[in-house]
């Protein structure tokens, strides 16, 4: 099964790094882990940048903010490294980082470096060679949620994580900051995303527990035991992690889970969501609920607000793309999902069904 294994490969045009410049940083920074340094590219994912470093043949990883981030993006990337710092130590999915560099002079970007973990990462395509029948997609759809309910189970004031955001008025905050983005972003007027930001705020519900959260949890965040897929050895990309309201972290992953019936699920999933055997949504939300003992009402809302959130993202990259700020090819289209995104959460609002 290691053929499966998410490799990287040679950095994507106008993404390598300047390796002597890292070297020199990693001989003052870390030097217990000195030795001739060697770079590649790990190309999944849209927004911060992600290498495998090989130091003296010790492998990590190191997380960088994209050339054109300034400001919020710059700043995301070290926030994780912050994140991971107080998790790893409460939440064994959670890689252990190993120290990160403010100065942009150094490789052009701030970065962090952390420990790697090796496994599957399941995106849209299937690794070739590998099938998954129908106990084995239902199995894994089962993991995939029960894991998300462990993370909301952490007990954030016991790791030291409450600092991360105030919780109180969580969801009228998130609510209100994706409005401003899809407006800040916005590259067409799109009938569907302004009226589903009105709804949201019109049906806004009272805050719920606060919990650790993701905020952008879905199947290539998760990294699987290629020898078996019901374990997860890592929960990746932290940028977004935080403490608030678990129902909309929620809300976000199931806005990425693409059912065999939704319009283009072939083009919107992310990770094999689709296939036979599979959770539906509403089944993840009923697991969900028998595994943190919490019933979930209104889970149409915390499903609007991930569409509308999922719209936005992909629209600010689209945005990023057309402003000639990055060369990857792959947020050229993505203009489409936003279409496509805004229209299925106007159709779950009026019809109050996930």
């Amino acid at each position: 099964m290691s053929a499966l294994m998410d490799e990287p490969a040679a950095p994507r045009p106008g993404e390598g790094l300047d390796v002597a410049a890292l070297a020199r940083w990693l001989r003052a920074s870390a030097p217990e882990r000195g030795g001739a340094v060697e770079v590649a590219q790990f190309h999944g994912g849209y927004s911060n940048l992600t290498y495998l470093v090989t130091v003296g043949g010790r492998e990590m990883v190191l997380r960088r903010a994209p050339d054109a981030a300034e400001g919020r993006g710059a700043r995301d990337v070290l926030r994780e490294y912050d994140v991971l710092a107080r998790l790893c130590e409460v939440y064994p999915l959670a890689p252990r980082p190993i120290c990160r560099c403010d100065d942009r002079s150094v490789i052009g970007a701030p970065f962090y470096v952390m420990e790697r973990r090796r496994g599957l990462v399941l995106r849209r395509q299937l690794p070739a060679g590998l099938a998954l029948g129908v106990a084995e997609a239902r199995r894994l759809s089962e993991v995939f949620i029960d894991t998300l309910a462990h993370l909301h189970s952490i007990d954030a004031e016991a790791a030291g994580l409450t600092g991360l955001t105030a919780s109180e008025g969580y969801a009228a905050r998130q609510v209100r900051e994706w409005i401003l983005r899809y407006k800040r972003s916005a590259v067409d007027s799109l009938v569907d995303m302004a009226d589903v930001a009105r709804w949201l705020e019109a049906e806004l519900p009272a805050d719920g527990a606060a919990a650790m959260i993701h905020n952008d949890y879905k199947y290539d965040n998760l990294m699987f035991d290629p020898g078996d897929l019901t374990r997860v050895v890592a929960v990746l990309d932290w940028e977004m992690g935080s403490v608030g309201d678990a129902r909309m972290d929620l809300g976000t992953a199931l806005a990425y889970w693409q059912e065999r019936d939704d319009p283009a699920h072939r083009l919107l999933a992310v990770g094999p969501t689709y296939l036979p055997g599979s959770l539906t949504r509403r089944q993840l939300v009923e697991r969900y609920e028998q595994r943190t003992g919490r019933p979930l009402a209104r889970a149409v809302y915390y499903y609007v607000f991930g569409l509308f959130k999922v719209a936005v993202i992909a629209q600010r990259l689209h945005e990023r793309y057309l402003r000639g700020e990055t060369r990857n090819p792959r947020l050229a289209g993505l203009g489409r999902h936003v279409t496509l995104l805004s229209r299925a959460a106007a159709e779950a609002a009026g019809s109050g069904r996930c």
